[in-house]
């Protein structure tokens, strides 16, 4: 990257970051461009050989990259987690909390139990590696992202699980930059219909893939490239006075863009 210039703003020259859920899609794609903007690379998911892939093209890129297989819905691998960011890359200045997602299931056929592993899986083990991450944090003026989701503000049928453990993500974002601060910004993006795995069984169906993308005022799926660069953006210094905030990557959503054709009750 430039040394100099407008573009220096938008350097991690010289930073460690953490990125969940890195083995493919949004993830791999925050990986990829962070180490493009000068940091070393902490990747993690449950996928080992494709963790090594995204950790070979970070080398690739001139900067080191740990991949670490691990289940973040286990907060003693989270805790592991930035104890080996630390033991082999010497700091840690961004976590992304990336990993997460729950199927779409309709009210009635979602259990107490369904809803509370869907609050664990985005929101607990988010709020896990801030805390196990935060003395780091701190003593470096770092920063958090947190990867959110359009349908934590928006309204679709058998989105409730999904939806209200994002909705509880995105405020988690706000109270942490308020008990962080000044020294740990922690910003979120609320993502829309972003082409990666989690969205096959949409881009396999051509009708539905063609109904989303009609429903999307910027008529296309976003890309992993997308969310990435709103996520470089978060943890550089451009954003120096940007704390709790949500930044809407969603093709210009206001509604839902898909329709599960659940039947009415």
């Amino acid at each position: 990257m430039s040394d100099s210039g407008i573009f220096q703003q938008f350097a991690l020259d010289g930073k460690v970051a953490i990125v969940t859920g890195a083995s493919r899609g949004i993830g791999a794609a925050v990986a990829r461009t962070f180490a493009e903007a000068g940091a070393d690379v902490v990747v993690a998911s449950r996928t080992e050989s494709q963790l090594e892939l995204v950790a070979d093209e970070v080398r690739a890129l001139g900067r080191r990259a740990v991949a670490v297989p691990c289940d973040v819905n286990d907060l003693d691998a989270v805790a592991g987690l930035a104890e080996r960011a630390v033991a082999e890359l010497g700091r840690i200045d961004v976590v992304v909390n990336n990993a997460g997602g729950t199927m779409p299931r309709p009210l009635l056929d979602t259990s107490p139990g369904y809803l509370e592993r869907a609050f664990h899986f985005n929101v607990t083990t988010a709020f896990a590696l801030i805390k196990a991450s935060a003395p780091q944090l701190l003593e470096h003026r770092g920063s958090v992202v947190n990867i959110s989701s359009a349908i934590g503000r928006l309204r679709d049928r058998g989105m409730l699980a999904y939806g209200t453990a994002k909705a509880a993500l995105t405020h988690l974002t706000r109270l942490a930059a308020a008990d962080l601060a000044p020294k740990v910004r922690v910003n979120a993006i609320a993502v829309g219909s972003t082409a990666t795995s989690a969205l096959d069984i949409v881009l396999e169906d051509e009708a539905m893939h063609a109904e989303m993308v009609r429903r999307t005022p910027l008529r296309r799926l976003g890309d992993p490239t997308d969310i990435a660069l709103g996520a470089l953006y978060l943890a550089s210094p451009a954003a120096g006075w940007v704390t709790g905030k949500v930044l809407e990557i969603d093709g210009g959503l206001e509604e839902a863009n898909l329709e599960l054709g659940l039947p009415d009750l």
